[in-house]
């Protein structure tokens, strides 16, 4: 970083819910003179995020991180270069995995698709196939989204994944069984105590809980990872509390 690089302010993005941070914090960038910065105040690490402006905007993205952890990660961002940046017409965002560590794959690409409203489209671009990634979508969302190619290989994979329905909600014949509100928490701890409770709940029952923004983005995570069946219902959506009942599905007999 640059210690004569010019700051244009902090701004404090926990309040919004995750769509509209992402959507505040590129526009911020996209007006960024280079060499400038700003800081921004997160609740958990905002890693995809720094991997979507490298992928719109190109390697141009300075990314320092003041404080991590807790309910507070605080990044300092510098446009480094000029760049023109990726003017989307047919997609609503894109995540060009050649930027990023393979290991950090999943996350990016299922924390933004959480995010993503019905009908929009993300572009991938990766120098392999991300088949992996492929066969959660296959296993876990079937019906409920397209993966269309429209490049492969040799060495660049283009895919249109795009979400087709939103994931069926309620269920019959459970019982709750539990109730917290993770909102005093940091988000590290709330994830713990989400899956945690999960565990706990045997088929046919339920838990339910508070969160201080849609955490969608967890349910997408759950999808990709959860052997159990499992349904998701909003009870309260915003915009300052958000209440969800997760139901542990019972084994069709």
């Amino acid at each position: 970083m640059n210690n004569e690089s010019g700051t244009i302010g902090e701004l404090d993005v926990r309040t919004f819910i995750p769509i509209e941070r992402h959507k505040m914090l590129l526009k911020l960038f996209k007006e960024l003179p280079v060499h400038e910065s700003f800081t921004f105040i997160n609740d958990h690490d905002p890693k995809p995020l720094y991997y979507e402006f490298r992928s719109v905007y190109g390697d141009v993205v300075g990314w320092e991180y003041l404080n991590r952890g807790g309910r507070e990660w605080k990044v300092k961002v510098t446009r480094t270069e000029a760049s023109q940046g990726r003017e989307f017409t047919d997609i609503a965002t894109l995540m060009d995995l050649r930027k990023a560590d393979k290991n950090d794959w999943k996350q990016i690409i299922f924390h933004r698709y959480g995010m993503m409203e019905e009908g929009t489209t993300m572009e991938i671009i990766a120098k392999e196939d991300p088949v992996e990634i492929h066969h959660i979508f296959i296993r876990k969302f079937e019906g409920r989204h397209s993966w269309i190619y429209k490049k492969q290989g040799p060495g660049e994979y283009v895919i249109h994944l795009t979400k087709n329905a939103k994931s069926g909600l309620g269920d019959d014949g459970f019982s709750v069984v539990n109730e917290f509100d993770v909102r005093p928490f940091p988000p590290s701890e709330r994830h713990e105590m989400f899956y945690r409770a999960f565990a706990d709940i045997k088929p046919g029952e339920a838990f339910e809980f508070i969160n201080d923004h849609d955490p969608k983005p967890l349910y997408y995570q759950m999808e990709a990872e959860s052997k159990q069946p499992f349904r998701w219902e909003y009870l309260k959506e915003g915009p300052a509390e958000w209440k969800v009942r997760v139901i542990k599905i019972r084994a069709k007999e």
